[in-house]
């Protein structure tokens, strides 16, 4: 670390070696504000992760923070957050590419009230309908052109917070970033606020094989279901349980409303098969997440959510791996 206090953290975490990060690596050393960037890896062992020296030098710092039993994203950013030097924390993935003023833009942003702030997203791999599913399902309320504005929610593993808001969760952090729409709702109950800062862009690859996205889904929606019931009543989760059969409908009426281009509207259109069935298989799952808690699901999203490159198309690992070369 340089004696002078990183104004941004940024957390990677990876159950793989340092190449499954180095694209979104490389897009962190071409942020213009590079040098005010301390990057926190996080992995199950450093001596296996291999990392490439070269790449970490024009940052303000790097740490790589081991975690034992990588269980699930939410734990490992959990980690790295604890660990982190700066006063604003921001998730990253290794299948998302931030703009060259991503990280600019959001501590410029933080000098406001703001205690959670997003980002615009756009489709990374645009070729098949199932990307599009999985991009309308995860990220419609900010997919650009989205304006700024203050938000609800904001996007899961791709926010930026203050740092102390969080460590005031203490050991309740891990199971809040398992579902940060729960965390940001939480969050918004207790008087925070949240922004989308649309200037601060990132392109996010989306799943495109059907045999990757399908079990994902079941997976995501039972983990959403299984954090948002943490604590309440029987009766409760017993309503909820029974009214998944419309969550389906729900979110595609949702999902429509959210769309602020013909663009957009376009692609929905042309994707609504996959779309319907994506929600779908969602339901099921958080329907089994209300009904009968967390299981494996977090275990199992968290195998999905890294090295996205192995759940994509071929042609489409090959142009974006290529487009870093």
């Amino acid at each position: 670390m340089t004696a002078e206090r990183p104004l941004l953290s940024v957390v990677l975490a990876t159950r793989e070696r340092y190449s499954s990060i180095r694209k979104t690596v490389s897009c962190l050393r071409a942020q213009t504000a590079c040098g005010q960037i301390e990057l926190v890896i996080v992995a199950p062992s450093r001596s296996r992760l291999d990392l490439d020296e070269g790449q970490l030098s024009d940052f303000a710092g790097c740490q790589v923070v081991e975690i034992d039993s990588f269980e699930s994203i939410g734990r490992a950013n959990a980690e790295g957050i604890r660990h982190a030097k700066g006063a604003v924390v921001a998730l990253a993935e290794d299948h998302c590419f931030p703009d060259p003023q991503w990280a600019a833009r959001l501590i410029a942003s933080h000098q406001g009230p703001w205690s959670a702030i997003g980002p615009s997203v756009r489709n990374a791999n645009p070729q098949s309908s199932v990307s599009w599913a999985d991009l309308f399902i995860g990220y419609s309320p900010w997919l650009a052109p989205a304006p700024s504005r203050e938000a609800e929610f904001l996007p899961g593993h791709n926010t930026s917070y203050k740092r102390p808001v969080l460590l005031e969760y203490g050991d309740q952090l891990d199971s809040m970033m398992q579902a940060e729409t729960v965390l940001h709702w939480n969050l918004r109950s207790k008087g925070h606020r949240l922004f989308l800062e649309s200037t601060a862009s990132v392109a996010h690859v989306n799943f495109s094989l059907w045999s990757s996205w399908l079990p994902v889904q079941l997976h995501s929606g039972r983990l959403f279901a299984a954090t948002r019931a943490l604590g309440k009543p029987l009766s409760w989760r017993i309503l909820f349980t029974l009214g998944a059969p419309l969550i389906p409908v729900v979110r595609m009426v949702r999902i429509w409303g959210n769309l602020s281009s013909q663009e957009l509207q376009r692609r929905f259109l042309s994707s609504f098969h996959a779309l319907a069935i994506g929600l779908l298989v969602d339901g099921v799952g958080q329907m089994i997440g209300y009904a009968f808690g967390v299981g494996n699901a977090a275990e199992k999203v968290a195998q999905y959510e890294t090295d996205r490159f192995r759940h994509i198309r071929k042609e489409e690992r090959s142009q974006i791996i290529g487009a870093d070369s």
